[in-house]
């Protein structure tokens, strides 16, 4: 056989196992990214040109996140916000779009006091995604929500859905540990931690629920 044949052959075995190699990395990467980010990579592959774009996308944004140090609240600033938090469901009673201004306040004090950079939203939420990938979203509707109230064309039923909305960020955020990965499965319907509660009869609970004072009384 001509020696040319044989680095034909050669070559072609070279490009196969490299192809194959870099499907493995691929596919390797993808199950990474599906891990870390959860809805939130489906959500963005959706809205993305292409999957590479998605995925470059997401990958960037992790790659930013390992450049911020972001920390833990201490007790005594979680039950600061969580104070804050109640008050801030108060004032919903009376004053729904003051209220929902209040908490998208609270919780950009709460990520900046954590350590999350405070550009403008889309970055904001593009951090978030990589810690709490299960809620991002929540936070961008809320977002809608309370821009479209500020414009004139929001509801009172569009307030209530922001502040749940809003709640759910809220909830990990002040939570204890709630950047570890076991912790990422909450919906916005759980409980957040607090160091000491009120429950029946005035026994410690250790635990409180966040939402609004409508829907407590409907609860």
């Amino acid at each position: 056989m001509p020696t040319w044949v044989w680095i034909v052959i050669v070559a072609a075995i070279v490009v196969v196992v490299a192809v194959a190699a870099w499907q493995m990395l691929a596919r390797r990467r993808t199950k990474q990214l599906q891990g870390r980010f959860g809805p939130e990579y489906e959500r963005t592959v959706q809205s993305a040109d292409s999957k590479k774009a998605a995925e470059s996308e997401l990958a960037s944004r992790q790659q930013r996140r390992e450049q911020i140090e972001v920390r833990p609240l201490s007790a005594a600033a979680r039950e600061r916000y969580m104070s804050q938090w109640q008050s801030v469901q108060a004032q919903f009673v009376d004053s729904p779009a003051a209220a929902v201004a209040s908490a998208d306040q609270l919780i950009q004090s709460a990520m900046a006091e954590r350590g999350y950079p405070m550009e403008d939203f889309d970055t904001r939420a593009s951090d978030i995604s990589v810690d709490h990938p299960q809620v991002v979203e929540n936070y961008r509707q809320g977002h809608r929500l309370a821009e479209r109230s500020a414009d004139g064309d929001g509801s009172t039923e569009d307030l209530r859905q922001a502040m749940r909305h809003y709640r759910a960020l809220f909830a990990e955020l002040v939570e204890p540990g709630a950047d570890e990965p076991g912790s990422r499965g909450r919906g916005e319907d759980e409980p957040v931690s607090r160091g000491r509660g009120e429950g029946d009869g005035g026994r410690q609970t250790g635990r409180i629920r966040v939402g609004t004072d409508r829907e407590r009384r409907e609860r």
